[in-house]
């Protein structure tokens, strides 16, 4: 057993009691450094773990068990004493039933492992904005995406002291080791026993089974977003599933945009856009969560609590995102991408032809003939943000930056339009809370069914979704005419064909800067029964071949459509019962109206 590396007596006796219950071979404090790193990536190389890219320095690449590929919302719970507080949303079990479960399981799971503590800080370490975990798990693959994903090491360490308060992360993948037995090159559990369970009473996460993604870095969906949405309700600031990024008119006036897409929705692209209108420039400061509090000038600040990008592979190439593209030449971990053979990785989507001859994500011969995809849909690259070419040089500002709109949207091939702005906040509320989206390989289930996700939290709110709808209101009150403007977009919409209607990646610059003209009082618009839409003639097509016909149909509103969604809302809503806060059923009564 290591030596405690901290002063924190809470820290040190927790360590101690999770060694106590898992049985780890050794305990090793990490540091953070980039010593740490190196030494973790080589040992998983020597033992089979990793694949080192010749093509791409410093770069790796890692194949998941089949049955570990993304998120398992049926198995991510949120325990609560009382069933409300997590909501109809949320799987719920007792906390004291699905502790002795999982105590069950973590005795002796770590056996053969090291149990690796990984003291982190999800913001800038001296913001005031930020909060500190600690994550203990017997994954060095964890240990390194937390490396990139997070402020790793000694300084958070420090930052702590000995009285400071942090929350507690307990991972572990579930795959003891005998004396002698062999390890795999992605050990997990099966999925009856992968278990990511949330305790918001006590600001607790624990998870197991699971070696993937957001199931196994703690700082991610599970503390910044199901943890921190429930401390943020009680300390009055907001955790959202949000992009911010920065954009500068040909004048030089800045304009700080936050947007909410589910997964795989184009939030990476839209963070990284490059305009395609001369003068305008995009910097990104967080491409996936924004944690938003009210600064002593009134207005809403945002930081991005992370420091890499997870984004999803396919389908990111030059076209749709060059400077996600340019962030991926080196120092970057690959996940379930496929191996070319001069040693690249690759997935569909990115540029060029497809490769003769690969090894596809299941560690297969893969070549032109064969049917399956040679990457996961839902394959994953981790990148440092600091390697952006268009990363924001405020992206680390403690104090963050004040947010002037919001935008929410979704993948739908019809009924929504491009765009449209909400009457007032309170509309705007609700355009966030009856947002949906067709589903994606983000999530395991069916592929392409409409779902209602309000605000792009389904998955992540860690409380009764009517609860954080109603937190959302409060927030609006206490900014006022503080209060940034709220959009709904949706670059997806098809015509009748299934052709796209829209080309989208940079040329969503266009509806960027029709919002930032109406913040600034510009231009107007033509009011529908939805909202607010660009008249004709303000969005700039200058240089897009889109027609006529093409822009009419985006921005169409069809009342008969609209009101066939009326029932879908009412019958979601009803779910909610009478947490669903009642300016949010004036505001499905005053559309109802509108459509009339």
């Amino acid at each position: 057993m290591a030596n405690y590396a901290s002063r924190n007596d809470k820290l040190n006796k927790w360590v101690q009691e999770i060694a106590e219950l898992c049985s780890p071979e050794c305990i090793h404090w990490c540091d953070g450094s980039e010593e740490e790193y190196n030494q973790l990536m080589s040992h998983m190389v020597k033992n089979g773990n990793a694949i080192a890219l010749e093509k791409r320095p410093n770069s790796f690449l890692f194949r998941s068990d089949p049955s570990d590929v993304a998120r398992v919302e049926k198995r991510t719970y949120i325990s609560t004493s009382i069933e409300i507080e997590a909501g109809p949303t949320n799987n719920w079990i007792n906390p004291d039933e699905l502790k002795n479960t999982m105590r069950k399981l973590y005795k002796g799971c770590m056996r053969g492992r090291t149990l690796y503590v990984i003291p982190f800080s999800m913001g800038p370490i001296d913001s005031p904005m930020s909060k500190i975990g600690i994550e203990i798990t017997d994954s060095p693959y964890v240990v390194c995406n937390m490396h990139i994903m997070t402020r790793v090491g000694e300084k958070v360490i420090k930052k702590l002291g000995g009285k400071g308060d942090f929350i507690p992360c307990l991972h572990s993948i579930g795959a003891p080791l005998e004396k002698g037995q062999k390890d795999v090159s992605w050990p997990c559990a099966e999925m009856e026993k992968k278990y990511i369970s949330h305790f918001p009473e006590e600001n607790l996460i624990w998870s197991y089974g699971s070696g993937y993604g957001g199931n196994a870095l703690l700082g991610k969906k599970c503390l910044a977003l199901r943890i921190a949405s429930n401390i943020a309700r009680r300390e009055g600031w907001m955790a959202e599933h949000m992009l911010i990024l920065r954009l500068t008119n040909p004048k030089g006036r800045q304009y700080h945009i936050a947007a909410a897409f589910p997964s795989a929705c184009g939030k990476t692209n839209l963070a990284m856009l490059v305009p395609t209108i001369p003068g305008w420039k995009c910097e990104c400061i967080g491409d996936d969560i924004a944690w938003m509090k009210i600064a002593p000038d009134g207005r809403l600040n945002a930081i991005n609590p992370e420091t890499g990008f997870f984004g999803v592979a396919p389908g990111t190439s030059y076209d749709s995102n060059p400077m996600a593209m340019d962030s991926l030449k080196e120092n970057c971990i690959f996940t379930n991408c496929a191996l070319t053979d001069d040693g690249d990785v690759w997935w569909e989507g990115m540029d060029g032809d497809a490769p003769e001859h690969a090894i596809d994500w299941k560690n297969r011969d893969w070549d032109l003939t064969v049917s399956d995809t040679a990457a996961h849909p839902n394959a994953r690259f981790t990148a440092p943000a600091r390697q952006c070419p268009v990363i924001c040089e405020d992206w680390e500002k403690p104090e963050g930056v004040p947010i002037d709109i919001f935008i929410f949207g979704g993948r739908r091939a019809s009924v929504v339009p491009l765009v449209h702005e909400a009457y007032n906040w309170d509309h705007g509320v609700f355009l966030g809370a009856t947002a949906a989206s067709e589903t994606t390989a983000a999530n395991i289930g069916s592929v392409g069914m409409l779902r209602r996700d309000p605000f792009a939290m389904k998955p992540f709110c860690g409380y009764n979704m009517g609860d954080y709808f109603k937190h959302w209101l409060n927030m609006g009150d206490k900014l006022g005419t503080k209060a940034p403007r709220i959009f709904y977009v949706n670059w997806f919409r098809k015509d009748a064909n299934g052709r796209w209607l829209w080309p989208g990646y940079g040329e969503n610059s266009r509806v960027l800067t029709w919002m930032c003209q109406r913040v600034d009082g510009e231009i107007g618009a033509d009011e529908t029964p939805i909202g607010l839409i660009p008249k004709s003639g303000d969005l700039n097509l200058d240089g897009l071949s889109t027609d006529e016909e093409d822009m009419k149909e985006l921005l169409n509103v069809d009342t008969n459509a609209w009101k066939a969604e009326i029932s879908e809302i009412e019958k979601y809503f009803t779910q909610f019962g009478d947490r669903l806060p009642g300016r949010i059923k004036q505001q499905l009564e005053a559309l109802k109206k509108r459509l009339s």
